[in-house]
């Protein structure tokens, strides 16, 4: 379970930078359409919300009688769901200004670290109980760094359409 968690991190993230490098300095500050973040805001919203899982997970824990993946499958349906569009909760919004493209790789650099200890050395079958996703509740470590990886590719796609679309 730890290896393909640790694989699936990996994957994700080399597709999310791949997705970034694409986009030049000034192109990841351009707005492609009207009500659309630009790729530096997109990037930051995927930073704001995977921000300090290690917090998280050396927080309230419980082990519960649930099983430990079981809420992976609505949080799949959701955050790969590429047709359905969500409004981001206000605490991750990203904020209107210019980023800078390599701050913004350095950071998701260290959100993979991050995320690849957790599931190399945390017992992921606990329950984080001070944190909890609207709508789905309170997650395990397994389920928490399934979100992370699940909310990154949703936002893997929307940045490859960005590409597309600021390149015509």
């Amino acid at each position: 379970m730890k290896t393909e968690l640790k694989q699936e991190i990996e994957t994700t993230f080399g597709q999310l930078y791949q997705a970034i490098s694409l986009f030049t300095q000034n192109e990841i500050n351009l707005i492609p359409f009207e009500g659309s973040w630009t790729a530096g805001q997109v990037t930051r919203h995927i930073i704001k919300a995977t921000t300090g899982f290690h917090q998280i997970c050396d927080g309230n824990t419980k082990k519960l009688h649930a099983a430990f993946d079981e809420k992976v499958p609505i949080i799949k349906k959701i955050f790969l769901d590429f047709n359905s569009k969500y409004n981001s909760p206000e605490f991750i919004y990203p904020e209107t200004k210019d980023y800078d493209k390599t701050e913004l790789l350095s950071t998701l650099q260290k959100i993979e670290n991050e995320m690849l200890d957790i599931a190399e050395n945390y017992d992921l079958t606990l329950t984080c109980m001070d944190f909890e996703i609207p709508g789905i509740g309170n997650l395990t470590i397994y389920e928490l760094l399934t979100f992370g990886i699940s909310h990154s590719k949703r936002h893997t796609h929307q940045l490859q359409n960005i590409y597309k679309v600021i390149n015509k």
